[in-house]
């Protein structure tokens, strides 16, 4: 790869010939050709009569030579579960749980670093030594009660975030980043993080919007994330209660190229303010198959009543013939890292918890059942359990926690500086 004078240090835009020759599979004559017609475009490359080609035309080029030579099948494949489809440096998966940016996440949380300095490390590869920089909106802009009128009484965390996180957003003026360069990348400025570190605090003080909006300011003055959450779902703020809801966040913040970080990456591609790329992950986070997980589980776990109860009720389902949720992860087929993680921090929290007592039961109920191991939703309902939180609870921990992995998604995206656009095979008269 060839930097250009004046060029930033990440990845050139610009390639050589022989590396455009090479990456498209053709002759230096074909390549020729390919610039005459301007299918490629070229700039001097400051040796003779040598140019360098545009990285995007080249990758633009191969897909659609790949395509052509069969290959669609297998990206079509590769979007269910398949191949990888893109680079990022954010997170890997691991057999001991997800990897954010070489630090697994299940030993920073076990660990009890931060979750507002772990936000750090994924926003910018550095985890910081000392406190993660402050997040301190002067306001929120907006006025909670405002919002809590247009939502039903009791509505959960999750719709409540859903109706206020676009609200934040059409009340920051200077919401919309930059025009992209000429290479289309928009770079990630100081700015920009400051306006994710609101953004992070903002969702934590509203959570509980749909059960008591005048927590909201409260929780927004509150230190940390863990407890602006507690507080504004109506918890005490204990050292355990903050500890327990910070490793439940940490853990949750970031999990490769899910449903809802996709999403976030294709509104990032676009150019989209941060808000709405956050809007489109809690849209995606709210699917029965994605966070709305945790709540057919909280159903499980309400259907069973009490302990005694859990051993039957799975048995019931499944001579229904119903499915259960809350087992078992494609990426994990020994057991979820993260979900022991939770169970045993909550298990730690509150063992005498009626709630959670009936959740530990049906987590030896499946066991027992044959059924896999508990998944990342189950431990967030624990979690949820042992430190009596409302209904709803365990799907706004999902979403606040990983609005830090959404974030860091859509900042590299931007960097990256291409739309995702993918191409459908129309199979229709």
């Amino acid at each position: 790869m060839v930097d250009l004078p004046g060029s930033d240090p990440r990845p050139s835009a610009y390639v050589t010939g022989a590396e455009a020759a090479a990456l498209l599979g053709v002759k230096r004559e074909t390549l020729y050709a390919y610039a005459s017609r301007g299918v490629l475009r070229g700039v001097p490359g400051g040796r003779g009569r040598a140019r360098l080609y545009l990285r995007a035309d080249i990758e633009r080029l191969k897909a659609r030579h790949d395509a052509r030579a069969g290959h669609g099948p297998v990206a079509a494949e590769a979007l269910r579960w398949g191949e990888p489809v893109l680079e990022s440096a954010l997170t890997a998966i691991g057999p001991r749980g997800p990897v954010y940016r070489g630090k697994e996440a299940v030993a920073l949380a076990l660990a009890d670093v931060p979750f507002d300095a772990v936000a750090e490390l994924l926003w910018t590869g550095e985890l910081p030594e000392g406190d993660a920089p402050p997040a301190r909106p002067a306001r929120l802009g907006l006025r909670p009660a405002k919002i809590a009128a247009l939502l039903p009484d009791g509505a959960p965390p999750l719709a409540a975030l859903a109706l206020a996180v676009p609200a934040l957003g059409a009340h920051d003026a200077a919401r919309h980043v930059g025009a992209p360069s000429g290479d289309g990348r928009i770079p990630t400025t100081d700015a920009e993080r400051a306006r994710a570190r609101a953004l992070v605090r903002s969702m934590a003080a509203l959570v509980g919007l749909g059960r008591d909006a005048r927590a909201a300011a409260a929780a927004l003055e509150a230190e940390g994330t863990p407890r602006r959450v507690l507080i504004a779902l109506g918890a005490n703020p204990t050292k355990k209660a903050e500890r327990a809801v910070n490793r439940a966040l940490l853990i949750s913040a970031d999990h490769e190229l899910n449903a809802s970080a996709f999403a976030v990456r294709v509104a990032a591609s676009t150019g989209a303010d941060l808000y709405a790329c956050v809007s489109a992950g809690i849209a995606a986070l709210s699917g029965p198959r994605h966070g709305g997980v945790t709540e057919r589980v909280e159903a499980l776990v309400a259907e069973a009543g009490r302990p005694e109860r859990a051993a039957a009720t799975v048995h019931e389902r499944l001579r229904r013939g119903e499915p259960i949720v809350g087992c078992g992860h494609r990426l994990y087929p020994d057991g979820d890292p993260r979900a022991q993680a939770l169970l045993e921090t909550a298990r730690a929290l509150a063992p005498q918890s009626a709630a959670l007592r009936t959740v530990l039961a049906l987590v030896d109920a499946l066991r027992d059942a044959g059924l896999d191991p508990p998944s990342l939703d189950l431990g967030l309902v624990a979690i949820s359990a042992a430190l009596g939180l409302p209904a709803g609870s365990a799907a706004a921990l999902f979403a606040v926690g990983r609005a830090a992995g959404w974030i860091a998604h859509a900042f590299e995206q931007r960097e990256a500086g291409y739309l995702l656009r993918p191409r459908a095979r129309y199979t229709g008269p």
